[in-house]
Protein backbone atom coordinates (compact mmCIF):
# COMPACT_ATOMS: atom_id res chain seq x y z
CA UNK A 1 0.00 0.00 0.00
CA UNK A 2 1.30 3.44 -0.95
CA UNK A 3 2.02 5.64 2.11
CA UNK A 4 -0.20 8.65 2.70
CA UNK A 5 1.29 11.82 1.24
CA UNK A 6 1.23 15.33 2.64
CA UNK A 7 0.07 17.93 0.11
CA UNK A 8 3.24 20.04 -0.05
CA UNK A 9 1.94 22.67 -2.47
CA UNK A 10 -0.95 23.49 -0.16
CA UNK A 11 1.47 23.42 2.76
CA UNK A 12 3.65 25.99 1.02
CA UNK A 13 0.64 28.22 0.45
CA UNK A 14 -0.16 28.01 4.17
CA UNK A 15 3.43 28.85 5.11
CA UNK A 16 3.39 31.90 2.84
CA UNK A 17 0.26 33.19 4.60
CA UNK A 18 1.96 33.20 8.01
CA UNK A 19 3.39 36.49 9.34
CA UNK A 20 6.82 37.70 8.30
CA UNK A 21 8.06 37.60 11.89
CA UNK A 22 11.23 36.22 13.50
CA UNK A 23 10.17 32.67 12.59
CA UNK A 24 9.80 33.29 8.85
CA UNK A 25 13.30 32.13 7.89
CA UNK A 26 12.98 28.95 9.95
CA UNK A 27 9.59 28.19 8.40
CA UNK A 28 10.98 28.34 4.86
CA UNK A 29 14.02 26.23 5.80
CA UNK A 30 11.78 23.64 7.46
CA UNK A 31 9.55 23.47 4.39
CA UNK A 32 12.53 22.70 2.16
CA UNK A 33 13.74 20.05 4.61
CA UNK A 34 10.28 18.50 4.56
CA UNK A 35 10.25 18.43 0.77
CA UNK A 36 13.58 16.60 0.78
CA UNK A 37 13.06 14.13 3.64
CA UNK A 38 9.29 13.74 3.99
CA UNK A 39 7.52 12.29 7.02
CA UNK A 40 8.19 8.95 8.72
CA UNK A 41 6.31 5.87 7.49
CA UNK A 42 5.80 2.35 8.79
CA UNK A 43 8.85 1.36 6.73
CA UNK A 44 10.97 3.20 9.31
CA UNK A 45 11.85 0.86 12.19
CA UNK A 46 10.87 3.36 14.88
CA UNK A 47 7.47 3.86 13.24
CA UNK A 48 6.60 0.31 12.17
CA UNK A 49 3.68 0.10 14.64
CA UNK A 50 2.34 3.65 14.17
CA UNK A 51 0.90 4.69 10.83
CA UNK A 52 0.65 8.47 10.44
CA UNK A 53 -1.92 8.20 7.64
CA UNK A 54 -4.81 9.45 9.84
CA UNK A 55 -2.98 12.62 10.89
CA UNK A 56 -1.71 13.23 7.35
CA UNK A 57 -5.31 13.02 6.14
CA UNK A 58 -6.40 15.54 8.80
CA UNK A 59 -3.49 17.81 7.85
CA UNK A 60 -4.42 17.75 4.16
CA UNK A 61 -8.07 18.54 4.90
CA UNK A 62 -6.99 21.34 7.23
CA UNK A 63 -4.70 22.82 4.56
CA UNK A 64 -7.56 22.91 2.05
CA UNK A 65 -9.34 25.58 4.07
CA UNK A 66 -8.68 29.21 3.23
CA UNK A 67 -8.77 30.26 6.88
CA UNK A 68 -6.44 28.71 9.42
CA UNK A 69 -7.81 30.54 12.45
CA UNK A 70 -9.52 28.11 14.81
CA UNK A 71 -12.40 29.11 17.03
CA UNK A 72 -11.52 29.60 20.69
CA UNK A 73 -15.10 29.13 21.86
CA UNK A 74 -15.21 26.99 24.99
CA UNK A 75 -11.47 27.17 25.64
CA UNK A 76 -11.83 29.65 28.51
CA UNK A 77 -13.70 27.01 30.48
CA UNK A 78 -11.01 24.38 29.86
CA UNK A 79 -8.23 26.80 30.76
CA UNK A 80 -10.02 27.72 33.99
CA UNK A 81 -10.57 24.09 34.97
CA UNK A 82 -6.95 23.08 34.40
CA UNK A 83 -5.39 26.14 36.02
CA UNK A 84 -7.68 25.85 39.04
CA UNK A 85 -6.92 22.16 39.54
CA UNK A 86 -3.11 22.48 39.57
CA UNK A 87 -1.24 25.08 41.62
CA UNK A 88 1.25 26.53 39.12
CA UNK A 89 2.27 29.68 37.29
CA UNK A 90 0.56 29.04 33.96
CA UNK A 91 1.61 29.82 30.41
CA UNK A 92 -1.19 29.18 27.92
CA UNK A 93 -1.05 28.35 24.21
CA UNK A 94 -4.45 28.27 22.46
CA UNK A 95 -4.72 26.71 19.01
CA UNK A 96 -0.98 27.13 18.55
CA UNK A 97 -0.96 30.82 19.54
CA UNK A 98 0.60 32.04 22.78
CA UNK A 99 -1.88 33.82 25.02
CA UNK A 100 -0.13 37.14 25.78
CA UNK A 101 -2.19 37.56 28.94
CA UNK A 102 -0.35 34.58 30.45
CA UNK A 103 3.15 35.82 29.60
CA UNK A 104 3.03 39.56 30.28
CA UNK A 105 2.41 39.38 34.05
CA UNK A 106 4.85 36.48 34.49
CA UNK A 107 7.24 37.94 37.06
CA UNK A 108 8.48 34.86 38.91
CA UNK A 109 11.94 35.67 40.32
CA UNK A 110 14.72 34.11 38.26
CA UNK A 111 12.42 33.12 35.37
CA UNK A 112 12.17 34.91 32.03
CA UNK A 113 9.67 34.25 29.24
CA UNK A 114 10.05 35.20 25.58
CA UNK A 115 7.97 34.37 22.51
CA UNK A 116 9.67 32.67 19.58
CA UNK A 117 7.73 34.82 17.11
CA UNK A 118 9.54 37.83 18.55
CA UNK A 119 12.97 36.36 19.28
CA UNK A 120 13.42 33.64 16.63
CA UNK A 121 16.51 31.45 16.89
CA UNK A 122 17.90 28.45 15.04
CA UNK A 123 15.86 25.26 14.89
CA UNK A 124 16.84 21.68 14.21
CA UNK A 125 14.71 19.71 11.75
CA UNK A 126 16.40 16.31 11.96
CA UNK A 127 13.90 14.74 14.40
CA UNK A 128 10.75 13.24 12.85
CA UNK A 129 7.90 15.77 12.50
CA UNK A 130 10.09 18.65 13.71
CA UNK A 131 10.22 19.99 10.14
CA UNK A 132 6.41 20.00 9.89
CA UNK A 133 6.26 21.67 13.29
CA UNK A 134 8.65 24.47 12.33
CA UNK A 135 7.08 25.03 8.90
CA UNK A 136 3.64 25.83 10.33
CA UNK A 137 4.69 27.21 13.71
CA UNK A 138 2.75 30.37 14.56
CA UNK A 139 4.47 31.01 17.87
CA UNK A 140 6.32 29.31 20.68
CA UNK A 141 7.78 29.85 24.12
CA UNK A 142 11.31 30.14 25.44
CA UNK A 143 11.58 29.72 29.21
CA UNK A 144 14.82 30.51 31.00
CA UNK A 145 15.52 29.73 34.65
CA UNK A 146 18.54 31.72 35.81
CA UNK A 147 21.60 30.25 37.50
CA UNK A 148 20.91 29.51 41.14
CA UNK A 149 17.17 30.22 40.82
CA UNK A 150 14.61 28.17 42.73
CA UNK A 151 11.08 29.11 41.65
CA UNK A 152 8.71 28.12 44.42
CA UNK A 153 5.74 26.94 42.37
CA UNK A 154 5.76 24.77 39.24
CA UNK A 155 5.77 26.47 35.85
CA UNK A 156 2.70 25.23 34.00
CA UNK A 157 2.48 25.04 30.21
CA UNK A 158 -1.08 24.48 28.98
CA UNK A 159 -1.49 23.52 25.32
CA UNK A 160 -5.19 23.59 24.48
CA UNK A 161 -6.95 23.31 21.11
CA UNK A 162 -10.44 23.32 19.67
CA UNK A 163 -11.92 21.83 16.51
CA UNK A 164 -15.61 22.62 16.23
CA UNK A 165 -16.86 22.01 12.67
CA UNK A 166 -13.81 21.72 10.41
CA UNK A 167 -10.57 19.73 10.82
CA UNK A 168 -8.07 21.40 13.14
CA UNK A 169 -4.29 21.37 13.32
CA UNK A 170 -1.82 23.03 15.68
CA UNK A 171 1.95 23.23 16.02
CA UNK A 172 3.48 24.13 19.37
CA UNK A 173 7.07 24.48 20.52
CA UNK A 174 8.63 25.13 23.92
CA UNK A 175 12.33 25.63 24.65
CA UNK A 176 13.40 25.47 28.30
CA UNK A 177 16.83 26.31 29.67
CA UNK A 178 17.55 25.67 33.35
CA UNK A 179 20.74 27.30 34.64
CA UNK A 180 23.45 25.85 36.85
CA UNK A 181 22.66 25.14 40.52
CA UNK A 182 18.93 25.70 39.84
CA UNK A 183 15.83 23.83 40.94
CA UNK A 184 12.62 24.00 38.92
CA UNK A 185 9.48 21.99 38.25
CA UNK A 186 7.23 21.97 35.18
CA UNK A 187 3.74 20.77 34.32
CA UNK A 188 2.90 20.23 30.65
CA UNK A 189 -0.81 19.74 30.05
CA UNK A 190 -2.41 18.84 26.70
CA UNK A 191 -6.18 19.21 26.25
CA UNK A 192 -8.67 19.71 23.42
CA UNK A 193 -12.38 20.06 22.74
CA UNK A 194 -14.66 19.84 19.70
CA UNK A 195 -16.37 17.22 17.57
CA UNK A 196 -14.24 17.69 14.45
CA UNK A 197 -10.99 15.84 13.80
CA UNK A 198 -7.83 17.44 15.14
CA UNK A 199 -4.07 16.88 15.00
CA UNK A 200 -1.60 18.52 17.40
CA UNK A 201 2.16 18.32 16.90
CA UNK A 202 4.34 19.40 19.84
CA UNK A 203 8.12 19.81 20.11
CA UNK A 204 9.92 20.61 23.37
CA UNK A 205 13.59 20.97 24.26
CA UNK A 206 15.00 21.07 27.77
CA UNK A 207 18.58 21.85 28.74
CA UNK A 208 19.73 21.19 32.30
CA UNK A 209 22.72 23.14 33.58
CA UNK A 210 25.34 21.60 35.83
CA UNK A 211 24.06 20.59 39.27
CA UNK A 212 20.48 21.49 38.38
CA UNK A 213 17.35 19.62 39.46
CA UNK A 214 14.20 19.47 37.31
CA UNK A 215 10.88 17.74 37.98
CA UNK A 216 8.54 17.39 35.01
CA UNK A 217 4.97 16.04 34.81
CA UNK A 218 3.20 15.65 31.46
CA UNK A 219 -0.56 15.02 31.21
CA UNK A 220 -2.27 14.28 27.88
CA UNK A 221 -6.06 14.45 28.08
CA UNK A 222 -7.19 15.19 24.55
CA UNK A 223 -10.60 14.47 23.08
CA UNK A 224 -11.39 10.93 21.98
CA UNK A 225 -11.32 11.91 18.29
CA UNK A 226 -8.16 14.01 18.51
CA UNK A 227 -4.59 13.01 17.69
CA UNK A 228 -1.21 14.10 18.98
CA UNK A 229 2.47 13.59 18.31
CA UNK A 230 5.00 15.01 20.75
CA UNK A 231 8.74 14.97 21.30
CA UNK A 232 10.77 16.05 24.32
CA UNK A 233 14.55 16.22 23.93
CA UNK A 234 16.54 16.59 27.16
CA UNK A 235 20.24 17.44 27.48
CA UNK A 236 21.55 16.73 31.00
CA UNK A 237 24.61 18.51 32.38
CA UNK A 238 27.13 17.45 35.01
CA UNK A 239 25.51 16.17 38.22
CA UNK A 240 22.11 17.16 36.87
CA UNK A 241 18.96 15.41 38.08
CA UNK A 242 15.86 15.01 35.93
CA UNK A 243 12.62 13.33 37.04
CA UNK A 244 9.88 12.92 34.43
CA UNK A 245 6.45 11.31 34.72
CA UNK A 246 3.91 11.11 31.86
CA UNK A 247 0.22 10.25 31.88
CA UNK A 248 -1.74 9.49 28.71
CA UNK A 249 -5.45 9.50 29.48
CA UNK A 250 -7.13 10.64 26.24
CA UNK A 251 -6.52 10.97 22.53
CA UNK A 252 -7.20 8.80 19.50
CA UNK A 253 -3.76 8.30 17.96
CA UNK A 254 -0.96 9.39 20.28
CA UNK A 255 2.79 9.15 19.74
CA UNK A 256 5.27 10.33 22.40
CA UNK A 257 9.03 10.49 21.91
CA UNK A 258 11.32 11.16 24.87
CA UNK A 259 15.05 11.43 24.14
CA UNK A 260 17.48 12.03 26.99
CA UNK A 261 21.10 12.83 26.21
CA UNK A 262 23.48 12.33 29.15
CA UNK A 263 26.42 14.53 28.23
CA UNK A 264 28.29 14.90 31.52
CA UNK A 265 29.16 12.53 34.38
CA UNK A 266 27.11 12.41 37.56
CA UNK A 267 23.72 12.81 35.84
CA UNK A 268 20.71 10.96 37.20
CA UNK A 269 17.49 10.69 35.21
CA UNK A 270 14.25 8.88 36.01
CA UNK A 271 11.34 8.77 33.59
CA UNK A 272 8.10 6.92 34.13
CA UNK A 273 4.77 6.73 32.36
CA UNK A 274 1.22 5.43 32.54
CA UNK A 275 -1.11 4.97 29.57
CA UNK A 276 -4.80 4.07 29.72
CA UNK A 277 -6.37 3.00 26.44
CA UNK A 278 -9.75 1.69 25.34
CA UNK A 279 -12.06 1.65 22.32
CA UNK A 280 -9.81 2.06 19.26
CA UNK A 281 -7.13 4.21 20.87
CA UNK A 282 -3.52 3.90 19.75
CA UNK A 283 -0.84 5.11 22.16
CA UNK A 284 2.85 4.74 21.30
CA UNK A 285 5.67 5.65 23.71
CA UNK A 286 9.24 5.66 22.41
CA UNK A 287 11.98 6.48 24.91
CA UNK A 288 15.73 6.69 24.45
CA UNK A 289 18.56 7.40 26.88
CA UNK A 290 22.02 8.02 25.41
CA UNK A 291 24.74 7.46 28.00
CA UNK A 292 27.71 9.22 26.43
CA UNK A 293 29.79 9.43 29.63
CA UNK A 294 29.88 7.77 33.02
CA UNK A 295 29.20 7.41 35.79
CA UNK A 296 25.54 8.24 35.26
CA UNK A 297 22.17 6.65 35.94
CA UNK A 298 18.90 6.25 34.05
CA UNK A 299 15.82 4.44 35.33
CA UNK A 300 12.47 4.11 33.59
CA UNK A 301 9.20 2.29 34.15
CA UNK A 302 6.12 2.49 31.95
CA UNK A 303 2.79 0.80 32.67
CA UNK A 304 -0.30 0.36 30.55
CA UNK A 305 -3.94 -0.62 31.12
CA UNK A 306 -5.44 -1.59 27.76
CA UNK A 307 -8.90 -2.81 26.82
CA UNK A 308 -11.37 -2.88 23.92
CA UNK A 309 -9.66 -2.81 20.52
CA UNK A 310 -6.93 -0.49 21.76
CA UNK A 311 -3.32 -0.92 20.73
CA UNK A 312 -0.36 0.39 22.67
CA UNK A 313 3.34 0.44 21.92
CA UNK A 314 6.30 0.83 24.22
CA UNK A 315 9.84 0.97 22.85
CA UNK A 316 12.46 1.77 25.47
CA UNK A 317 16.07 2.09 24.38
CA UNK A 318 19.24 2.71 26.40
CA UNK A 319 22.54 3.15 24.56
CA UNK A 320 25.76 2.98 26.54
CA UNK A 321 28.40 4.55 24.31
CA UNK A 322 32.05 3.63 24.28
CA UNK A 323 33.83 5.07 27.30
CA UNK A 324 30.67 5.49 29.38
CA UNK A 325 31.99 3.26 32.17
CA UNK A 326 30.05 3.37 35.42
CA UNK A 327 26.67 3.55 33.66
CA UNK A 328 23.62 2.24 35.52
CA UNK A 329 20.63 1.85 33.19
CA UNK A 330 17.38 0.07 34.03
CA UNK A 331 14.10 -0.14 32.14
CA UNK A 332 10.82 -1.91 32.80
CA UNK A 333 7.44 -2.12 31.09
CA UNK A 334 4.32 -3.78 32.55
CA UNK A 335 0.90 -4.08 30.92
CA UNK A 336 -2.58 -5.22 31.89
CA UNK A 337 -4.76 -6.51 29.06
CA UNK A 338 -8.43 -6.35 30.01
CA UNK A 339 -9.75 -7.52 26.65
CA UNK A 340 -8.92 -10.33 24.25
CA UNK A 341 -8.90 -7.78 21.43
CA UNK A 342 -6.43 -5.41 23.08
CA UNK A 343 -2.82 -5.42 21.90
CA UNK A 344 0.53 -4.26 23.28
CA UNK A 345 3.79 -4.25 21.34
CA UNK A 346 6.69 -4.00 23.80
CA UNK A 347 10.31 -3.72 22.77
CA UNK A 348 13.03 -3.10 25.38
CA UNK A 349 16.44 -2.42 23.86
CA UNK A 350 19.95 -2.19 25.30
CA UNK A 351 23.03 -1.32 23.27
CA UNK A 352 26.22 -1.55 25.33
CA UNK A 353 29.64 -0.51 24.05
CA UNK A 354 31.39 -0.18 27.42
CA UNK A 355 32.59 -2.78 29.93
CA UNK A 356 32.01 -1.52 33.47
CA UNK A 357 28.22 -1.10 33.43
CA UNK A 358 25.08 -2.22 35.25
CA UNK A 359 22.13 -2.59 32.89
CA UNK A 360 18.78 -4.38 33.03
CA UNK A 361 15.49 -4.50 31.16
CA UNK A 362 12.24 -6.42 31.25
CA UNK A 363 8.63 -6.37 30.18
CA UNK A 364 5.43 -8.18 31.15
CA UNK A 365 2.04 -8.44 29.45
CA UNK A 366 -0.80 -10.23 31.18
CA UNK A 367 -4.25 -10.25 32.69
CA UNK A 368 -5.40 -9.51 36.23
CA UNK A 369 -4.32 -12.09 38.78
CA UNK A 370 -7.19 -14.54 39.26
CA UNK A 371 -5.97 -15.47 42.73
CA UNK A 372 -6.06 -11.82 43.82
CA UNK A 373 -9.53 -11.42 42.28
CA UNK A 374 -10.77 -14.52 44.11
CA UNK A 375 -9.34 -13.26 47.42
CA UNK A 376 -11.06 -9.87 47.08
CA UNK A 377 -14.38 -11.47 46.14
CA UNK A 378 -14.23 -13.68 49.22
CA UNK A 379 -13.99 -10.41 51.18
CA UNK A 380 -17.33 -9.23 49.80
CA UNK A 381 -16.33 -7.25 46.70
CA UNK A 382 -18.14 -7.71 43.41
CA UNK A 383 -16.07 -8.89 40.47
CA UNK A 384 -16.27 -5.42 38.92
CA UNK A 385 -15.17 -3.66 42.12
CA UNK A 386 -12.36 -6.16 42.62
CA UNK A 387 -11.06 -5.53 39.10
CA UNK A 388 -11.29 -1.79 39.63
CA UNK A 389 -9.35 -2.02 42.87
CA UNK A 390 -6.58 -4.09 41.28
CA UNK A 391 -6.27 -1.87 38.22
CA UNK A 392 -6.09 1.25 40.37
CA UNK A 393 -3.38 -0.36 42.48
CA UNK A 394 -1.51 -1.23 39.28
CA UNK A 395 -1.69 2.40 38.14
CA UNK A 396 -0.79 3.73 41.58
CA UNK A 397 2.73 2.37 41.18
CA UNK A 398 3.34 5.13 38.63
CA UNK A 399 1.22 7.84 40.24
CA UNK A 400 3.30 7.45 43.38
CA UNK A 401 6.39 8.32 41.36
CA UNK A 402 5.05 11.65 40.10
CA UNK A 403 7.86 14.02 41.14
CA UNK A 404 5.47 16.86 42.04
CA UNK A 405 3.86 15.33 45.11
CA UNK A 406 1.07 17.92 45.32
CA UNK A 407 -0.34 16.61 42.03
CA UNK A 408 -0.72 12.98 43.03
CA UNK A 409 -4.21 13.24 44.50
CA UNK A 410 -5.49 15.00 41.38
CA UNK A 411 -3.86 12.36 39.20
CA UNK A 412 -5.48 9.58 41.21
CA UNK A 413 -8.89 11.16 40.63
CA UNK A 414 -8.36 11.54 36.89
CA UNK A 415 -7.18 7.97 36.55
CA UNK A 416 -10.16 6.68 38.54
CA UNK A 417 -12.50 8.66 36.26
CA UNK A 418 -10.89 7.16 33.18
CA UNK A 419 -10.84 3.61 34.53
CA UNK A 420 -14.61 3.67 35.04
CA UNK A 421 -15.47 3.66 31.29
CA UNK A 422 -12.59 1.29 30.52
CA UNK A 423 -13.99 -1.29 32.92
CA UNK A 424 -17.63 -0.95 31.83
CA UNK A 425 -17.28 -3.67 29.23
CA UNK A 426 -15.90 -6.19 31.72
CA UNK A 427 -18.28 -8.62 33.33
CA UNK A 428 -19.29 -7.42 36.81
Amino acid sequence: MKPATLHLNELQEAVEKLPGDALAVSRRAALEHLRKHGLPTTRDEDWKYTDLAPVIDISNRYLQHDSFTASSEGLDEVVGQVCDSIDADWLVVRNGVVDPASTEPFDRAGVSITRLSESGGEMEFSAPLSNLNAALLRDGLRVRVADGAKPGRPIGILLVDSAAETPGMSQTRVEIQVGTNSTASFVEYHASIGAADHYANHIAELTLGDNSHVDFVRIQERGSNHNQTSRLAVAAGRDGEFNHCAFDIGGRLVRNDLHIDILQPGSSVEFNGLYLAGDKQHIDNHTRADHRVGPAKSVQEYRGIVTGKARCVWNGKAIVHQGADGTDAAQANHNLLLSERAEVDAKPELEIYADDVKCSHGTTIGELDETALYYLRTRGLSKHDAKQLLTRAFAQAIVGKAPIAAMREMLEEKIAQRLGPLLEGIDA
